[in-house]
């Protein structure tokens, strides 16, 4: 067992990629080293301990923690370097022979750092640390705040899903999560602290209760009787496990908030099935009707791959057409990435990377149009926004209950507070409405 005397007074720095689920564990591993007499560097101090919570969705995201892991590195020469999340699960030999690694904890270890930090003493070569997938059992409970006014609680980790250009079943494990009571219990404790605004996170949170015998929907219910928290927002949840009990419940729940995260992926059918989704564009269309029919001013931000195996022109163009008729709000758009040991790789059809290009841009291009004209039925109406805290000479931005992005005039006073406000015009750069403090 570690001896954790050897932390008085250290100092550590921590680095995250990819999705809120790894901001909330990095938060927890924040929490842990803060315990044993760890602080955060501040701006030019050189850290003892790199803590690293990488992400393997795309080749690119491999690509940037490799990047993260040298540039530490080299900023903090002589640190005791641990690299962990999903790069670290999924490549954690590649990742221990990184110049200045020293421990590579897998899924199943990073929820239990101070087992394995040792005496912090750096070897020539990095220890890797994991577990097989199939073993990876534990559910780690994670509730992070970081810099944001929004708190992100963790409430779900892995998947049984296996979509056949995905990796993250083999990087997080199966499905599992906590138990409705302990998360109540850390909601809870989020509202004593003075937070007012908490989202759901997990990597596919309607698949909530494997483990318990519970229900997402009987989560949504428990935390929605929780006094002192003003708002919900549920991440990402697939259209197949967005029930119409849940979908009616938020619609007239005062703290759940009308905003949806769905992943589409595909808006073409045959493409669908190759990607070995639990869905067709007729179910999703239908999940956004019932949403719109319930809640008018829903914001609807959904997830699109393009370029993936057997896209063909005739299949994207497919997919445009129906995403293009969709009323939704946001689209999240990814290029496809080869991922080692997919299925997808089996497939024939490969969109070359020129084509990949130019579908992002044009589904950016309508994402910005339906993001805009969104915003702009919106103008001159009311709103209630949380402001969160902003860079000293910067604007505050906030949000309002349907996810609009609100711009007032720097206020600290204004910090974590509900701010009634009228809806003006576009900011400068277009990415908000102009707040005026009724």
């Amino acid at each position: 067992m570690t001896d954790t005397t050897i932390f008085q007074n250290k100092k550590a720095v921590y680095y995250t990629l990819g999705c809120k689920l790894n901001f909330a564990e990095t938060s927890t591993i924040g929490k842990t080293l803060k315990e044993v007499g760890v602080r955060t560097v501040r701006k030019g101090e050189q850290a003892d301990i790199c803590v690293i919570n990488t992400c393997s969705v795309t080749e690119m995201a491999d690509k940037k923690c490799r990047q993260a892991i040298h540039r530490l590195a080299k900023e903090h020469p002589g640190a005791f370097i641990v690299v962990t999340g999903c790069y670290a699960q999924l490549k954690p030999g590649q990742v221990a022979d990184i110049e200045g690694v020293d421990l590579v904890l897998g899924a199943e270890q990073k929820g239990d750092l101070m087992k394995y930090l040792g005496n912090l003493e750096k070897h020539e070569h990095g220890e890797a640390i994991t577990t097989a997938t199939k073993d990876i059992r534990t559910f780690v409970p994670s509730c992070s705040r970081g810099d944001r006014t929004r708190y992100f609680l963790k409430v779900q980790d892995g998947c049984d899903y296996f979509c056949s250009y995905c990796t993250i079943p083999f990087a997080r494990g199966r499905s599992r999560n906590g138990k409705i009571a302990d998360l109540v219990e850390q909601v809870r404790q989020v509202a004593a602290e003075g937070g007012k605004e908490i989202v759901l996170t997990g990597v596919n949170i309607g698949d909530f209760g494997k483990t318990t015998g519970e229900s997402f929907f009987d989560l949504v219910k428990a935390l929605d009787a929780v006094e002192g928290i003003e708002r919900y927002r549920i991440s990402s949840i697939e259209p197949n496990l967005l029930t119409d009990e849940i979908i009616e419940y938020v619609a007239r729940s005062r703290r759940f908030m009308p905003h949806f995260h769905i992943p589409l992926q595909s808006g073409c059918d045959e493409v669908l099935k190759l990607m070995r989704r639990r869905y067709d564009t007729a179910l999703f269309a239908s999940k956004i009707h019932k949403i719109k029919s319930l809640m008018l001013d829903a914001f609807i931000g959904v997830d699109v791959i393009v370029g993936t195996r057997g896209e063909t022109p005739e299949y994207f163009e497919q997919a445009y057409e129906f995403i293009q008729g969709l009323d939704v709000t946001q689209l999240h758009v990814f290029s496809y990435s080869e991922r080692p040991g997919t299925q997808a790789l089996k497939i024939d059809y490969v969109v070359s990377p020129d084509d990949k290009h130019q579908r992002s841009q044009r589904l950016l291009a309508l994402s910005d149009e339906k993001t805009r004209s969104f915003y702009a039925r919106h103008i001159g109406q009311e709103a209630t926004v949380l402001m969160e805290h902003s860079k000293p000479g910067c604007p505050m931005h906030g949000f309002t209950d349907n996810y609009i992005r609100v711009e007032l005039e720097q206020n600290d006073a204004l910090d974590n507070q509900l701010i009634r406000v009228r809806l003006g015009d576009f900011n400068d750069d277009g990415t908000a409405l102009k707040g005026i403090i009724l």
